[in-house]
């Protein structure tokens, strides 16, 4: 008995909250409500019950255990109570279990891969409040052959392959002070200021943090990149399409 309860301790200690975190995410009612705020959004609970297919009932219930689980912050306006993801980097570890649940899942037949992503999501979209798909990791590619990306760990890895924190070069500084990007600020954030992001379609890095939210903003109001009536989706204006093809085509 007691080496059991020494195992569990020595459990608890290496992991720290891992299967109180994987049990809030494992009921799909509730995993149903965490992809559907990935677009940065904050939505009531009458909309997130409808997309959990929950009465009204067991659906405050999760909404209840995933805010005091801290996933989800409560907004209250009112008479209305409005969820969102609590933070950039919970909902940065929600789309790599959606890459690794895309990667892990039986594959039913050998030429079909298994969770096919929607078309219009496949190009451009958003991962939270950062671009993400095709163009997004084309475009990170791009950002590290011109050299304004380097990995800010001090073991030496290629941001290429995806180290989790990246740091401006002297070259990028500039470059994304003439996209309109005040670095000092995204450094003041509260969050991480950029690091890598795998993509959940192209399985791939794209740029994530405060930086990649920066960047978005930019492209937006440059005029390259819109929203559409779609949660998630982006659509490449044709100025944007000029810009991107330019930009990649020059490095």
């Amino acid at each position: 008995m007691n080496a059991a309860l020494d195992d569990a301790d020595s459990r608890a200690r290496h992991f720290p909250g891992l299967s109180r975190v994987g049990a809030l995410i494992a009921d799909p009612g509730r995993a149903a409500m965490l992809w559907s705020l990935m677009d940065g959004t904050a939505r009531p609970a009458g909309e997130l019950t409808m997309i959990a297919g929950l009465s009204p009932s067991a659906a405050s219930g999760h909404l209840a255990r995933l805010t005091e689980g801290g996933l989800l912050a409560l907004e209250v306006s009112g008479r209305h109570r409005y969820y969102r993801i609590a933070t950039p980097d919970i909902a940065a570890a929600i789309e790599a279990l959606a890459n690794l649940a895309r990667a892990s899942a039986p594959q039913r037949t050998p030429e079909r891969p298994p969770l096919a992503v929607p078309v219009e999501m496949r190009f451009a979209r958003t991962c939270y409040d950062h671009l993400a798909g095709e163009l997004a990791v084309q475009l990170f590619d791009g950002m590290i052959a011109r050299n304004w990306l380097a990995a800010a760990d001090a073991d030496g890895h290629d941001a290429a392959h995806g180290p989790a924190a990246l740091d401006a070069t002297a070259q990028g500084a500039q470059a994304f002070a003439e996209l309109g990007i005040d670095l000092t600020a995204q450094r003041a954030r509260r969050r991480r200021f950029a690091c890598t992001c795998i993509d959940w379609s192209e399985r791939r890095p794209h740029l994530g943090g405060a930086l990649g939210a920066a960047f978005l903003e930019a492209c937006e109001s440059h005029g390259w990149i819109e929203h559409t009536a779609k949660r998630r989706v982006l659509r490449v204006t044709p100025a944007g399409h000029r810009h991107f093809e330019d930009f990649l085509s020059a490095r």
